[in-house]
């Protein structure tokens, strides 16, 4: 797991905020398409719950988690609402127009908005369409950032952030919001390999 360092303090009642985004749909897609080769079970998708309790943990405060959903065809998915909200996230289902990428605008915008606050991002996503907004985020002094998702599959246009100081932490290895072990072909690094989690 690699983090960055040093951050000040702000935000509510003194303590600073990490501010969680979703994209729900980036990452179901990538697990489906890339790691899965099918449409994802239910009972292998994330637990939405570990990934907040990660965010609230890794820099150890408070969590304003925020997922994104598209809702253009006019419904959503209610029982998956409902369990959103019981875990603390704050549900935004967005409507735009035939071929509008409503969950990508609503995140950049999102990103936008933060850029003046005083907080701490973690994107959930693998999609390159962010990269701009994640850079003018690192700009901020003291501020961290990070992406979740699966490392092999995050776009290669973050890499050059890395040094900037953007973290990267894997859904499965360091979030581990899985209740199995996912059929991934990658690179281990040794000092990370647990035989016992294919066995």
């Amino acid at each position: 797991m690699t983090q960055t360092a040093g951050a000040g303090e702000e935000v509510a009642g003194g303590r600073r905020t990490t501010y969680l985004l979703v994209d729900g749909e980036n990452i179901d897609a990538t697990l489906g398409m890339s790691v899965l080769g099918r449409r994802p079970q239910p009972e292998e998708r994330p637990r939405w719950d570990r990934v907040r309790d990660f965010a609230t943990e890794v820099w150890q405060q408070p969590v304003r988690a925020l997922f994104f959903l598209n809702a253009t065809s006019g419904t959503m998915p209610m029982s998956f609402v409902q369990a959103l909200l019981a875990m603390g996230y704050r549900p935004l289902p967005l409507a735009g127009g035939p071929g509008e990428k409503v969950v990508d605008l609503g995140i950049q915008r999102t990103l936008d908005a933060l850029l003046p606050r005083d907080g701490d991002i973690l994107l959930a996503s693998h999609d390159g369409d962010f990269h701009e907004h994640m850079a003018r985020l690192l700009q901020g002094p003291g501020r961290r950032v990070g992406l979740l998702g699966f490392r092999e599959f995050v776009s290669s246009t973050f890499g050059d952030l890395t040094a900037d100081g953007l973290s990267v932490f894997d859904l499965e290895d360091d979030v581990r919001c899985f209740t199995g072990v996912l059929p991934r072909v990658r690179v281990i690094p040794l000092a990370e390999f647990d035989p016992t989690r294919y066995l």
